[in-house]
């Protein structure tokens, strides 16, 4: 008898960047594959790859107790209908609402990715701290029913879900990169280019990057600073209505036009992004661990990113990239003119990163942990 394994996600594009893979090798195992999540404009090119699509009215921001509830039980339906013999369930809602429903149901194998606890699990305060006490409660209900797997990204998310759950938690650097689209190219030394790419949320740093291409402007300007090359700020990403740390669109307005970086809308071809680009930055809050960085690696460039869960655990510190302190601009600043100024540094950074992503990033080597998850040899 066929197999079944339902992949339980937030929204279509989100399972195409960071799941596909995963799903394809399924297929390729003879598995029967279900997909459910929010549909943008990918339901005809999933199922022309052989996946059985169920919508899901789910939003990704905060919504009514009514939706909520209605989102609920059409996951709790959608395991009912499949009986899968292995449910797969990515992002909080999906996490959350589908390990509820699963505790009602008899499921072989419940993996439960977690790609990050998020701002709240560092945040200082009392009402921070409450709304800790609640999500871990709600983790701990979900995520303890039989036949559990929990997947973390990074050692300090490990660490949080260990001290709530009793269940099996394994590290997974990421969702993995592929190696073949991926390649190293040496970069161009004349003309630096710094890039940033992400949706453009405000704890992602995306204003911390913007202070620092002004600040470098000013420098650039100034004759009694270093003479600086010629350097260029490039951003990459779009607003995300759904989520309440996004960027408006007066916002992205308002960089344009003091123009001291260069605003793109999302790219499809990142990695030619990084190829053309010589440092890769991501000054983000907390992550789980971001797949920008691993591509980034991939590409064979130095990186500049924040000391916070995620991002810290993406580069080996001073080998591939360097460590800036979080919401601090000038420490960025001083990071990223570290590496403009020396060519050498970058470039063995860049070096040593492509042999990171080769060793630890590989799509084939974490694909190949999952499925020994979802079959039982871990």
């Amino acid at each position: 008898m066929t197999k079944k394994i339902l992949f339980i996600v937030n929204v279509d594009w989100f399972f195409i960047s960071h799941r596909l893979p995963l799903a394809i090798e399924a297929l390729k195992k003879g598995y029967e594959v279900h997909l459910a999540c929010g549909i943008t404009d990918k339901k005809e090119y999933l199922e022309n790859l052989g996946f059985k699509i169920h919508l899901l009215n789910i939003s990704r921001s905060g919504a009514g107790i009514k939706s909520e509830i209605k989102v609920f039980f059409e996951i709790l339906k959608v395991l009912k209908d499949s009986s899968p013999d292995i449910a797969h369930f990515v992002t909080i809602k999906p996490v959350l609402y589908g390990g509820i429903a699963s505790r009602f149901l008899n499921i072989g194998k419940k993996v439960f990715s977690i790609s990050g606890l998020g701002f709240i699990f560092i945040k200082q305060g009392i009402k921070a701290s409450i709304v800790r006490i609640v999500i871990k409660n709600l983790y701990r209900f979900a995520l303890c029913g039989r036949n559990s797997h929990v997947i973390v990204q990074n050692p300090d998310d490990k660490a949080v879900i260990n001290s709530i759950l009793k269940v099996p938690i394994t590290l997974i650097s990421g969702s993995g990169v592929d190696l073949s689209q991926y390649k190293y190219i040496e970069e161009n030394n004349e003309n630096i280019q710094v890039s940033m790419a992400c949706r453009l949320l405000k704890d992602k740093g995306v204003f911390e990057y913007i202070e620092v291409a002004k600040i470098f402007s000013q420098r650039v300007h100034d004759t009694r600073k270093q003479k600086l090359p010629n350097v260029e700020f490039e951003l990459y990403g779009d607003i995300d209505m759904h989520n309440p740390a996004s960027l408006t669109n007066d916002d992205v307005k308002k960089i344009k036009e003091d123009n001291f970086v260069k605003v793109y809308g999302f790219s499809s071809d990142i990695e030619k992004v990084f190829s053309d680009s010589n440092i890769v930055v991501l000054p983000s809050y907390r992550e789980g661990l971001p797949k920008v960085l691993i591509e980034a690696a991939a590409c064979g460039r130095a990186i500049v990113t924040t000391d916070v869960p995620g991002c810290r655990d993406a580069i080996k510190p001073d080998i591939t990239g360097l460590l800036c302190k979080v919401k601090n601009a000038e420490s960025l600043v001083k990071n990223i003119e570290k590496l403009i100024v020396d060519n050498d540094l970058r470039n063995s950074m860049g070096k040593a990163g492509r042999k990171l992503a080769e060793n630890e990033f590989d799509i084939k080597k974490v694909v190949e942990k999952h499925f020994a998850i979802y079959e039982g040899d871990l």
